[in-house]
């Protein structure tokens, strides 16, 4: 399915649960941090649309993509969090670097959630241009901020 003018980032609010009550840990990339600060932006004004307060929202920076499941799995052994969205911004190259990170990160995202039994989001881009990660980060294609917060507002329900 083409994604060509259409954001991908609509739902419906009646549909996601509150988070009030609720504590989420955030893991932003600082490495292409122009796309990574307007998916975290998306990300903490859905959580706080959906009733979560503005302190029980932590946020952590990474130097890079790759750290994003450390940094996910320290802000777990550090404070009681419903759900850690990890968000970050891989733009393909010219070599197989791309690969590689985007491989393990998926991978260790899925390891911390796995061995921490808590929701651990998947919010990074993986893009082959920068033009695709401003589309996808408050562009024509929405904002995957505002979809990992809503992922991480229905997996802390569960």
């Amino acid at each position: 399915m083409s994604t060509v003018l259409q954001n991908l980032s609509s739902y419906n609010i009646d549909e996601v649960p509150s988070g009030e009550n609720k504590i989420f840990g955030i893991v932003v990339s600082e490495w292409n941090s122009e796309i990574t600060n307007a998916l975290l932006e998306g990300a903490v004004e859905t959580l706080k649309l959906k009733e979560v307060d503005e302190k029980d929202i932590h946020i952590q920076y990474v130097p890079g993509s790759f750290e994003l499941p450390f940094g996910a799995s320290s802000l777990l052994e550090k404070k009681k969090i419903s759900a850690v969205l990890c968000l970050g911004c891989v733009i393909q190259g010219e070599t197989r670097h791309f690969d590689f990170i985007c491989d393990a990160v998926a991978n260790g995202i899925m390891q911390v959630s796995l061995k921490k039994e808590i929701p651990v989001i998947f919010g990074l881009l993986t893009t082959n241009t920068l033009e695709q990660a401003q589309d996808r980060s408050g562009g024509k294609h929405g904002n995957k901020g505002i979809e990992a917060a809503i992922t991480a507002l229905k997996m802390a329900d569960l």
